[in-house]
């Protein structure tokens, strides 16, 4: 089987309208001739390359009947799993998500492993800024947002309201996992009244225990 009909068959079975990075395919031949398997694709028309590296099956709109447009999110995700880079949701928006503000980021960004950098897709931009280990711990789940989101509002800006509607938002096991993150002092002392109230609940239904892992 060839290189093109081998990535061809693989394509077949992906979602329309999903993006995926063509560095998927890397095991499929050389480079040079996975690049032009997929330039042939996209000369076909059975290929949309929505970005540098990064491709997706079309899609028609189910309303319009027209080319459905690569959300840039999910462009950036395919980027980043195709580099092997940790994506955190950034504070601003952990923020907005859990309640505690209105305020839309104006560019969407998030946090990474990788390098900083901006991804276009068409008009629209994804803004990706380098992160410590710290911010990224847990990311892509409700304890990394539950992390990122207090990390962002500062010792100053976690109030008591704060810690309680984030601990909240959090199932028992899920503030388990936040409690054993590292954390500066300051954290994880605006979260010791609600660990409390976790720990007197799990005392009464046999529980287990909330730890409380220093950072």
């Amino acid at each position: 089987m060839s290189v093109a009909e081998s990535i061809s068959n693989r394509i077949k079975h992906m979602p329309k309208g999903k993006p995926f990075a063509g560095a998927v395919f890397a095991k499929a031949g050389s480079r040079a001739s996975v690049d032009k398997a997929l330039s042939r694709m996209v000369h076909s028309g059975s290929l949309e390359r929505v970005a540098r590296g990064v491709y997706m099956r079309p899609k028609l709109s189910e309303y319009t009947g027209r080319k459905v447009r690569a959300n840039p999110i999910a462009v950036m995700e395919a980027v980043a799993r195709a580099r092997g880079e940790t994506i955190q949701v950034h504070g601003a928006e952990a923020v907005r998500r859990l309640g505690l503000s209105t305020q839309m980021q104006v560019l969407p960004t998030y946090y990474t492993s990788g390098s900083t950098r901006e991804i276009k897709i068409g008009n629209a931009v994804v803004r990706l800024r380098h992160a410590s280990r710290q911010r990224l711990q847990q990311a892509g789940t409700k304890v990394g947002m539950a992390l990122i989101a207090m990390l962002y509002l500062g010792k100053e800006g976690l109030t008591e309201h704060a810690a309680r509607k984030i601990a909240c938002s959090l199932s028992f096991e899920e503030l388990n996992k936040l409690m054993a993150c590292k954390m500066p002092e300051w954290m994880r002392s605006a979260l010791a009244g609600t660990a409390k109230e976790y720990a007197c609940q799990s005392r009464t239904s046999n529980s287990p225990r909330l730890v409380n892992a220093k950072s």
